[in-house]
């Protein structure tokens, strides 16, 4: 397994338990750690899908949990807050998580 393949095992394991407390049923990477291009400093940017309706509030709560769980800046989007002129190249970059 390469570095990069280790690392973003590692990253999964550590975030998969705390997305499911949030009721997110998929997930995935997407950026520079889904194209193995991050470096220290890179945040991490993450698309959920919730089960069930969740408000601004859950969103933000689960973003500052991942960020303490990562100690790293972290973006949270949802499969439907994607803008569509982006859409395409970051479900084709996508790594899944859930």
């Amino acid at each position: 397994m390469s570095s990069v393949e280790g690392g973003f095992e590692e990253m999964r394991s550590k975030i998969a338990k705390l997305l499911k407390r949030f009721g997110v049923k998929r997930a995935a990477i997407f950026g520079s750690h889904a194209r193995g291009e991050a470096k220290r400093e890179s945040d991490i940017d993450i698309l959920v899908e919730f089960e069930g309706e969740k408000s601004l509030l859950d969103l933000a709560a689960l973003k500052m949990e991942l960020e303490k769980a990562l100690e790293k800046r972290v973006h949270v989007l949802t499969y439907r807050s994607l803008h569509p002129l982006l859409r395409e190249k970051i479900l084709e970059e996508q790594r899944a998580i859930l």
